[in-house]
């Protein structure tokens, strides 16, 4: 019939074969599952499909390759990247280009973008002749190796390839296998107590007639961790070191909450869950509103502990505090807070950014009202002071942060 409509055969000088394949790969350099056998089913699905339209290859595509839901951020950056958009030709010219200066106002990162980029301009940058540079005598008695760099480098500011060995060197750190004994118990061919109840269940089975001893043990969990952090002016760099560290932290347990503070409370918990890191990051900086502003301490403690603290506060919680504890407020308040916090959890650990000063002494009134009712006092500015923080959350009690050393006129080293 001449009214139906022919399809037209596929042209053998083609190449949206290739460029999928292509595109998977970079995919899969950026981080996500795309296996042969996605490609392929990919590949079939455009030809079923066709490409009607921009949106249109958009989608069939990403129902095939996207299997997760925290790989959407990362597709849709490679896609965009990828597949010729106006921003890649920009990106381009300014490569090739001798002199490229930047006229317009500079943004912050969409998720997953700097990963993305990288994929994609690895061959690029692997093909480009390697530059002559001239040999230049050094003095390295006073320079640092590039892991010493790593450890004191922002987290924020890594691209793809130091963002993978930060996370090795955080996975090296070994994350705490603090337990703690609950009221339960587990079946346990080696326990110490008897369980009568399975003894009775199995002695069933065969009418009574065979009885064989089971045992139990008490059950062990890892108690809750509870992170309020200060995001003010001069703590948010940390705060957003430190949340790098709980995403890798919650993906190795549960009950993980994360709460940030500045001039309100915010929970942070649902958004930290992403597998994502760069998805999670950007959920967490979309829900917060006083990101790098003021801070109260005392009133935002306040609000924890009179509408969280029993909901989180349990079987053993440890609380990590993250500020400075320069409160501009009222210290009775924030002393009396701190005195309620301290009595409904295990243990107070106190990360300051300000102990990386050795010459930090306990004289601001706020840090002099805290200090009385925290187990620890640590500094976080540092991967070493994350492996230090991780050394004693799985300890019992560490006596290298006593903060009664601090509540004199300030530090004895110092004096």
């Amino acid at each position: 019939m001449t009214g139906e409509p022919t399809q037209r055969g596929a042209d053998p000088d083609g190449r949206i074969a290739d460029n999928i394949v292509y595109f998977a790969r970079a995919l899969r350099k950026a981080g996500m599952r795309v296996g042969p056998a996605s490609v392929k089913d990919s590949i079939e699905a455009v030809l079923a499909a066709g490409l009607g339209g921009r949106d249109d290859f958009y989608w069939t595509l990403h129902a095939v390759l996207v299997k997760r839901r925290e790989d959407h951020a990362t597709f849709d950056e490679a896609f965009r990247l990828f597949w010729k958009s106006r921003e890649l030709i920009e990106k381009m010219i300014a490569m090739f280009s001798p002199v490229a200066p930047e006229t317009r106002e500079k943004r912050k990162n969409r998720a997953a973008e700097t990963r993305v980029a990288d994929a994609l301009f690895e061959g690029h940058r692997k093909n480009q002749p390697p530059r002559e540079i001239p040999e230049i005598e050094v003095d390295a008695r006073f320079t640092v190796s590039g892991s010493e760099v790593l450890r004191e480098k922002d987290f924020a500011q890594m691209n793809a390839a130091e963002m993978a060995d930060a996370r090795k060197a955080i996975a090296q750190l070994r994350l705490p296998q603090d337990l703690v004994a609950t009221r339960r118990y587990r079946a346990n061919p080696h326990g110490a107590r008897v369980d009568p109840r399975a003894m009775m269940r199995t002695a069933l089975r065969t009418g009574g007639d065979l009885i064989l001893p089971r045992f139990r043990s008490v059950r062990q969990v890892h108690p809750p961790l509870v992170v309020l952090a200060d995001i003010s002016g001069s703590m948010s760099q940390y705060t957003r070191i430190f949340l790098h560290f709980l995403h890798a932290l919650s993906e190795s347990r549960g009950r993980v909450h994360t709460f940030v503070f500045g001039t309100r409370l915010t929970n942070l918990t649902r958004q930290m869950r992403r597998r994502d890191p760069d998805e999670a990051l950007a959920e967490c900086a979309a829900a917060v509103r006083d990101w790098s502003g003021g801070t109260r301490i005392g009133e935002t403690l306040h609000e924890f502990n009179r509408l969280w603290s029993r909901r989180v506060l349990g079987q053993g919680a440890v609380v990590l505090l993250i500020t400075d504890g320069l409160e501009r407020d009222d210290v009775a308040t924030l002393a009396k807070e701190m005195e309620r916090l301290r009595k409904s959890c295990r243990r107070l650990i106190w990360l300051n950014p300000l102990l990386r000063f050795d010459g930090f002494e306990a004289r601001a009134r706020g840090v002099r009202a805290m200090l009385p009712h925290v187990d620890e006092f640590r500094p976080v500015h540092t991967l070493s002071a994350l492996a230090d923080l991780v050394a004693s959350l799985s300890a019992a009690r560490s006596t290298g942060s006593d903060p009664r050393k601090w509540m004199g006129l300030g530090n004895p080293a110092a004096a």
